[in-house]
């Protein structure tokens, strides 16, 4: 009988069972490559989504010594199920999956397969669901993208001393105009692209006085669709954008900027090798903390809680939240002490990214919000999507009140739309 992977069965959400270990670890035990682990990708290398599970994940199965099955190109469908009934049939011991839509067939699987744990990123269903075999992990990206925002926001002020901006970089309302291409209108984009604008604006309103900014997002209803995300970054750009981000995984639009002229924050990595002149920043999800943890528990028999939540590390490489290095073409002065401010803060709990002080929601400050964190079934076993948890807290120490995200569950949840944001298109 294979090795089970007992599980801490609470009635309470487990959110970071696992410590956000580095990437150092103890490469020299090569003494488990008879345990197989497997990895389940939506595309391959050429997203740099999934490149970065890919390398996290080879990463730590090598740190581990086990051996690493890693299958490319798995659709959001049967498809999944079907990889990963296999890769249990053919005793791999740990299944993970990167893609949201992968979520039901994974569970599908776990349903059946008891004896091999499976673990999916960006899902929302195991504290609910509630099966031993069956995990939820992300992370705090948000704080990730609210740091990636500083930078941006420094680079936007800059710019505007400079008089590097056109009549065309301001809204009707004397606002500075950025831009951010969206997947889907999804929680996890909406809490990346609001966290990422918040600072942006707040950087720029600390270093230009009298001045704001606001923002449009294009959506292109797809992961990875690198002619619709340039496509997005170019209506962006002739609406005026100053500035662009995004939560897309192709080169698409890193690689408009860079015909364009317009600084860019990427995302799940550098894109300075190719656009070097727009370059900033990019911030992502180092997995391979998690993934080691995972193996960890697996090696070692211990509990694993349903949910995972990677954070912020001692510095901007060692933790699950990362940032690269500033760009050439982001300001040399000023900059990394203000995102090293930023950084700080959240680490020490003295900022939080959603204060509610520091937006509004048709006008008003929010005092309470239920979101949808509970996501269950209804009659036919289809997914109920209600706000059922109050996720507006006060902090003992400081007494700010925020918004929870990542708290109650792992998933974001943040699904608001605060003022100062304007979607250009509407996918449902």
């Amino acid at each position: 009988m294979k090795k089970l992977l007992t599980l801490l069965l609470t009635l309470t959400l487990a959110i970071g069972v696992f410590a956000a270990c580095g990437n150092t670890s103890d490469s020299s035990d090569n003494g488990n490559k008879s345990v197989k682990v497997g990895l389940i990708c939506l595309h391959d290398e050429n997203s740099t989504y999934d490149k970065n599970f890919i390398d996290a994940f080879n990463a730590a199965c090598n740190a581990k010594g086990v051996t690493a099955v890693i299958k490319t190109g798995i659709p959001e469908g049967q498809k999944c199920y079907d990889e990963a009934a296999d890769m249990a049939d053919d005793d791999v011991k740990l299944v993970f999956a990167d893609s949201f839509g992968h979520e039901s067939y994974m569970i599908q699987a776990a349903r059946q397969f008891t004896n091999v744990q499976f673990f999916h990123a960006t899902g929302t269903q195991a504290h609910t669901v509630k099966l031993a075999n069956y995990h939820n992990a992300f992370a705090s990206i948000y704080e990730g993208r609210y740091i990636a925002g500083v930078a941006a926001g420094a680079k936007l002020a800059a710019m505007y001393k400079n008089k590097e901006l056109k009549p065309v970089n301001f809204d009707d309302d004397g606002n500075v105009k950025v831009g951010y291409v969206g997947a889907f209108t999804y929680a996890e984009v909406i809490s990346g692209y609001t966290s990422w604008f918040l600072g942006v604006r707040n950087t720029f309103e600390e270093l230009v006085e009298d001045k704001s900014v606001s923002m449009q997002v294009q959506f292109t209803g797809s992961w990875y669709d690198e002619k619709g995300e340039e496509t997005a970054a170019n209506t962006l750009i002739s609406n005026g954008a100053a500035l662009i981000s995004q939560h897309a995984d192709s080169w698409g639009a890193p690689n408009a900027c860079e015909k364009a002229g317009i600084p860019n924050v990427s995302y799940n990595g550098s894109t300075e090798s190719r656009c070097p002149n727009t370059f900033v920043i990019s911030s992502r999800i180092n997995w391979q903390p998690y993934f080691e943890s995972c193996i960890d528990a697996y090696l070692n028999n211990v509990t694993v809680g349903y949910d995972y939540t990677g954070s912020l590390g001692t510095t901007y490489t060692d933790g699950s939240v990362c940032l690269t290095e500033l760009g050439k073409t982001a300001p040399t002065t000023g900059t990394q002490a203000l995102i090293d401010t930023a950084a700080a803060k959240l680490r020490n709990k003295e900022l939080f990214v959603f204060d509610v002080s520091t937006f509004t929601v048709k006008g008003v400050h929010l005092d309470s919000y239920l979101a949808d964190v509970d996501d269950l079934k209804d009659d036919k076993n289809q997914s109920t999507y209600e706000p059922d948890t109050e996720v507006i807290k006060v902090d003992e120490k400081t007494g700010i009140k925020y918004f929870a995200e990542s708290e109650f569950r792992s998933a974001p949840y943040f699904d608001l739309r605060i003022d100062g944001i304007t979607l250009l298109n509407q996918l449902y």
